[in-house]
């Protein structure tokens, strides 16, 4: 034993245990999952304060404030989406909760719903892409610029 003590060769296995042991709990803390939350949406003592056939968009907004999301196409309702998503290791994201509130408004603005949805409430949606195709495949930069030039007459040039 006193030999081992005299050519470091003990201190040595100590300080290989201590790394082994840092780099195992470094490992340990970057598996360990994160949580992310987007989004927002108004609680249930916020969404009470709204009377259905009473409050207005402009009420609304007042009370639990303007949506990040509304309705497109006739803007009937304003949409609240929250989200809380879990990170871990080198896995994909993984959406643990989600909440949508959807406040619908009649033609005069005045709340005709509340309703809260959940993320067992979702569904998946297939959505329409349409995507414009251009016509200018297998002509370089330089063969746009140069076919531009053959379009042009002297007219266009001198008055």
């Amino acid at each position: 034993m006193a030999l081992a003590s005299r050519d470091g060769s003990g201190s040595a296995r100590r300080l290989l245990r201590t790394m082994a042991a840092g780099l195992t709990l470094l490992a340990l803390i970057a598996c360990s999952p994160v949580y992310r939350n987007h989004g927002y949406t108004p609680s249930d003592v916020e969404l009470a304060l709204i009377e259905v056939g009473v409050d207005t968009r402009e009420s609304v907004a007042a009370v639990v404030g303007r949506p990040s999301a509304a309705a497109l196409l006739n803007d009937t309702g304003w949409y609240y989406v929250q989200s809380r998503w879990k990170h871990a290791g080198g896995r994909a994201p993984q959406e643990i909760d989600r909440q949508v509130v959807a406040i619908s408004f009649d033609e005069g603005g005045v709340v005709s719903n509340v309703e809260r949805f959940g993320l067992e409430d979702g569904r998946v949606i297939a959505l329409s892409r349409r995507v414009t195709e251009t016509n200018i495949r297998g002509v370089s930069f330089i063969g746009q610029l140069l076919s531009n030039l053959g379009q042009l007459r002297a007219a266009d040039v001198v008055d």
